[in-house]
């Protein structure tokens, strides 16, 4: 069996690892593998390249090349139980999750997707601050935050959510966060799904999934949760709100994400 988790933008293989690992090896035991890629321009993938290399789809592709070829070659229906796949997503990781599951590039079993932001809309309202971000780190560098925190966009959210507003001041202190900053334009402008009757198709295949959400998060609005969980006709699990501390919400994360691996 294998688990490959997927980070947020903005962010590398250590965020997933950090939170999930522990789970993972306490669920399925040290023989499990787990993989975690980072994504193009985040992390140890330098590589920026061009517009069009930012398309979900290409990103999802490009994820998997760092998975065992064995398991990039175990098409859904062609290999046998120890060759599944567990997916385990946050946020911009969710988003590529459902696409490796949907196009099939992996063997996809199950898949976990936390704290989703992307739908059916490119570029919605809830992610329209990283394009933003993206631009005054190409223009001022890091030294761009202080611009950032005078726009209304960003003061909107930091008055909701203050952990919300931290997360994307940290934006400009990400490692190499000027030359990356294509990412934050353009990943935002993709479209998770087409529409609800897609993400049918996943339970469909007879993948099972869970959706994470959490309440009082502009980024990642809990109707885009419901929204997946709906559509995947599955469960939705609430954790609590960045802004009642992190660690609380990271532990019963855990939890959750621990218990439903344990019924199957």
């Amino acid at each position: 069996m294998t688990t490959v988790l997927l980070h947020g933008l903005g962010s590398d293989r250590r965020q997933p690892l950090g939170i999930f690992e522990p789970v993972v090896q306490a669920v399925s035991g040290p023989d499990e593998l787990i993989v975690a890629p980072d994504v193009r321009a985040h992390g140890g993938f330098l590589a920026v390249g061009e517009p069009a290399d930012f398309h979900l789809d290409r990103l999802a592709a490009e994820v998997c090349e760092q998975v065992p070829a064995s398991l990039v070659d175990a098409h859904a229906g062609h290999g046998d139980r120890d060759d599944a796949v567990t997916l385990i997503g946050i946020s911009m990781g969710a988003a590529l999750a459902l696409r490796i599951a949907l196009l099939g590039l992996l063997p996809v079993r199950r898949a976990v997707f936390v704290r989703p932001a992307f739908d059916d809309r490119s570029l919605p309202d809830n992610l329209r601050p990283f394009p933003v971000i993206g631009q005054i780190l190409a223009d001022a560098g890091p030294a761009g935050a202080t611009e950032f925190q005078e726009r209304a966009i960003y003061k909107e959210i930091a008055s909701a959510t203050p952990a919300g507003g931290r997360a994307l001041l940290a934006q400009f202190q990400a490692p190499d966060a000027a030359r990356r900053a294509m990412r934050l334009v353009e990943i935002p402008r993709n479209r998770a799904f087409a529409d609800d009757a897609e993400l049918g198709d996943l339970t469909a295949r007879g993948i099972r999934s869970l959706v994470v959400g959490a309440p009082r998060d502009p980024v990642h609005p809990f109707g885009i949760a419901e929204r997946w969980a709906g559509g995947l006709h599955t469960m939705l699990e609430l954790v609590p709100a960045r802004d009642d501390g992190q660690a609380q919400q990271t532990s019963l994360l855990r939890e959750r994400v621990a218990r439903w691996l344990q019924r199957d």
